[in-house]
């Protein structure tokens, strides 16, 4: 299955869930990180995400955001931020990332998290203000957009690791197989491009064992992300 970090949010967002997300797969390939904007309307008068917080802060509640649906990587970014933040607004759980981008271009919701590739046609756009990329560190596909934390919200960090996984028991033998397989492909230029056309930053080539461990340090660190933003999905 090809997975991304919802995977290991899944194990901590619903209260019942049929498999165990680390114990039931085998890491075979890691293939890459991508990020996510936080974005406000233009109609709201902010030019970062300082003034963002102050705004969101001066009316605790009484501001909306939008997102994918709930428990979707677009609400539980938000909702992490906010947590971080100390601020409150409202959840309004759309249809898709594209309705709830829609409504931030109208100006009826104040916040939204995205894709940085779902945004980035719209970085010139009056409608819509891209305040900060959600990763560890600044997108290469937008160097000049600062990172939460280095936007004033220290500790924050929210992205999506994209990877192959098999089911667990899978013997070694068939792992090693398959992640050379996808270690030819992942270098094939051709891949590389459409990678970066969707907004994936690859990296060194990791190892299954390697990708394993980074698989149960995002469980953990899922884990306090939920318990963090409080989101639950029954």
């Amino acid at each position: 299955v090809l997975a991304a970090a919802s995977h290991t949010l899944a194990g901590h967002l619903y209260s019942k869930l049929p498999y165990d997300p680390i114990k039931d797969f085998a890491g075979v390939t890691y293939i890459g990180v991508s990020g996510y904007v936080i974005a406000a309307p233009g109609n709201l008068g902010v030019n970062n995400l300082a003034d963002y917080v102050k705004a969101v802060k001066a009316k605790p509640g009484q501001f909306n955001y939008a997102s994918a649906g709930s428990g979707s990587a677009t609400h539980m970014g938000m909702a992490y931020f906010l947590a971080k933040a100390g601020a409150d607004m409202q959840h309004i759980p759309m249809k898709s990332t594209g309705d709830a981008v829609n409504e931030v271009l109208a100006g009826r919701v104040q916040g939204v998290t995205s894709s940085l590739v779902g945004l980035a046609g719209f970085k010139n756009d009056p409608r819509i203000r891209l305040l900060a990329y959600t990763g560890s560190q600044r997108s290469k596909f937008m160097p000049e957009l600062p990172t939460v934390a280095e936007a004033g919200v220290p500790g924050y960090k929210f992205d999506s690791w994209i990877g192959l996984l098999a089911p667990a028991g899978t013997p070694k033998v068939e792992i090693d197989k398959l992640h050379a397989a996808m270690t030819k492909v992942l270098a094939d230029p051709a891949v590389q491009e459409r990678l970066r056309v969707l907004g994936v930053e690859t990296g060194a080539p990791m190892g299954s064992d390697d990708f394993q461990k980074l698989l149960r340090a995002d469980y953990e660190q899922a884990g306090l992300l939920v318990k963090a933003s409080g989101a639950r999905v029954e």
